[in-house]
């Protein structure tokens, strides 16, 4: 039975179409145009109750029942869980994978949000704000670089925390960053960029 999937072509949305293409998942999209508030409708809020994207339905839930899923992180780790793909299932590995998963959840995105907005949507130029998230915007991505001089993917093999992370960074040139400063970042950036599942979960919706 094919998930159902709420989305928009921002980094969150993002998350999903990546995940959905490289667990090999069959998925309709349904494009929810923020730039229109369509995520206000009250049929989509039945699904999505914070009124954002992405929001997924899995006719086949856990129990055989129909589920609807928000927040993209959650997602992931349903998807991860559901296919055992993704998501290690040794407990030192699994909490890495989920630590990270977080780190970009409670920081990279919101830090990296913020300086887009800032950047490039607000309607003053607020110097302290633009100072503010970008300034730790890159920290994050000093935090980012580092632990990838030590390892090949975040968690140490490929999956959801990778998966979360890169569509943020695909969009360094909005925050500021100019990826040749952060080397292993760029290794790790172009290896994923590199993967066609990726590729076809970027051009989600189309």
């Amino acid at each position: 039975m094919t998930i159902e999937l709420y989305t928009w072509s921002t980094p969150n949305g993002r998350k999903i179409s990546i995940a959905l293409e490289e667990l090999g998942l069959a998925y309709s999209v349904h494009p929810i145009n923020i730039t229109k508030d369509e995520q206000f409708d009250p049929e989509y809020l039945k699904i999505s109750p914070n009124n954002k994207i992405p929001a997924l339905v899995d006719p086949q839930g856990p129990d055989g029942k129909p589920i609807a899923l928000f927040e993209s992180g959650a997602i992931l780790i349903y998807l991860a869980e559901k296919t055992g793909k993704l998501l290690p299932q040794d407990a030192r590995a699994r909490s890495t994978a989920l630590q990270w998963l977080m780190w970009q959840m409670g920081g990279f995105g919101p830090m990296a949000g913020q300086a887009h907005h800032f950047r490039r949507f607000a309607k003053e130029q607020i110097p302290y704000a633009i100072d503010r998230y970008s300034n730790e915007t890159r920290r994050l991505y000093g935090v980012l670089d580092k632990r990838l001089e030590e390892v090949d993917y975040v968690a140490g093999d490929y999956g959801i925390a990778d998966i979360a992370i890169f569509p943020w960074v695909a969009r360094h040139e909005w925050q500021g960053v100019a990826l040749e400063e952060f080397p292993a970042v760029k290794r790790w950036y172009d290896a994923i960029a590199a993967r066609p599942a990726v590729a076809k979960g970027m051009a989600v919706p189309s």
